[in-house]
C-alpha cells in the first residue's frame, strides 16, 4: 500500500511537468508568465513524499495581485506509538486549494495564502491515539517569501499552518550565487503535527536552470521527536508559463 501511494503521488507530480511542457513550445519571459508548475520529492529514512501543483497569477508573476496555489501530495511514513508500544506505518494523501495575494517591492516577493486543506491518513496497525486517522477537512494558511538584499544573494522562507490538529511547517534559507549558475547556501526546516516534531539542517542549491526547467536540490541531516536521526534529500523542479 505505501509503495502504491508514493508511486501514485510521484506520477501525478511528474504529470504536472508534462502538462506544463505541452502548453507551449516557446519559452516565456518572467514578465509575461502567469503560471508556475512545480513538482518534487522528499526522502528520508522514516518517510518518502511527492507533490505536484501550480501557482496562477492572472496579472502576471511580475506584478502584485491575486495568486492561486493548488497542491496535491502523498507519501508514506512511520512513527513509534506510545499507546500501542510499536511502530506504526502510515500513508497520506493531501490536497490544498489556497487563494492568496502576491506583494512585490523591488527584489522582494511575498505570497500569502489561506484556503481549503483536505487530508486522508491510513495507519497500520490502526492507532486510536493518533489525531491523523481517516479523512480530515480544515483550513490552511501559508506564505512564500523571496528577497535579494544584495546582488548575488538571496533570502527565502516559507511556512504553513493547518487547523487539522495544528499541523505546521517552516523553512528558512540563505544563498549566494555560485559560478553564475545557482544559489548555494544553508537551510533550516521544522515540521510538527499531533505531538510529532522534526528538525532539519542542510545545504541547498536553488535556481539551477536547464532549458525551460528550474531545479532546487537540498540535502542534510534530520532529527525527530522519536530521537531518530538520518540524512534527508529533496529535489524539486518548476516551470514558468
Amino acid at each position: 500500500m505505501c509503495g502504491r501511494r508514493v508511486y501514485a503521488a510521484a506520477s501525478v507530480a511528474a504529470a504536472f511537468v508534462i502538462v506544463a511542457s505541452s502548453v507551449s513550445a516557446e519559452p516565456v519571459g518572467a514578465d509575461s508568465a502567469r503560471f508556475i508548475f512545480f513538482s518534487g520529492v522528499d526522502l528520508w529514512r522514516e518517510g518518502s513524499f511527492a507533490h505536484g501543483g501550480l501557482l496562477w497569477s492572472p496579472g502576471g508573476l511580475a506584478q502584485e495581485g491575486f495568486t492561486l496555489k493548488a497542491l496535491i501530495s502523498g507519501g508514506s511514513y512511520r512513527y513509534f506509538s506510545g499507546g500501542l508500544g510499536t511502530t506504526v506505518n502510515g500513508t497520506e494523501t493531501t490536497a490544498q486549494f489556497l487563494p492568496g495575494w502576491r506583494f512585490k517591492h523591488g527584489t522582494m516577493d511575498l505570497q500569502v495564502f489561506a484556503g481549503l486543506d483536505v487530508e486522508e491518513h491510513r495507519l497500520s496497525p490502526d492507532d486510536p491515539s493518533s489525531g491523523l486517522r481517516g479523512h480530515d477537512v480544515g483550513v490552511r494558511g501559508a506564505f512564500d517569501f523571496w528577497y535579494e538584499p544584495a546582488p548575488g544573494m538571496m533570502v527565502a522562507a516559507d511556512g504553513s499552518l493547518s487547523s487539522i490538529i495544528g499541523t505546521y511547517s517552516a523553512r528558512g534559507a540563505l544563498g549566494w550565487r555560485a559560478f553564475g549558475l545557482a544559489y548555494v547556501g544553508p537551510e533550516a526546516q521544522t515540521y510538527a503535527c499531533d505531538g510529532y516534531r522534526e528538525i532539519r539542517l542542510g545545504m541547498h542549491i536553488t535556481g539551477l536552470k536547464t532549458g525551460q526547467f528550474e531545479w532546487s536540490i537540498a540535502a542534510g541531516w534530520a532529527r525527530d521527536s522519536d530521537a531518530r536521526t538520518g540524512a534527508y534529500g529533496r529535489v524539486s523542479v518548476m516551470m514558468r508559463r
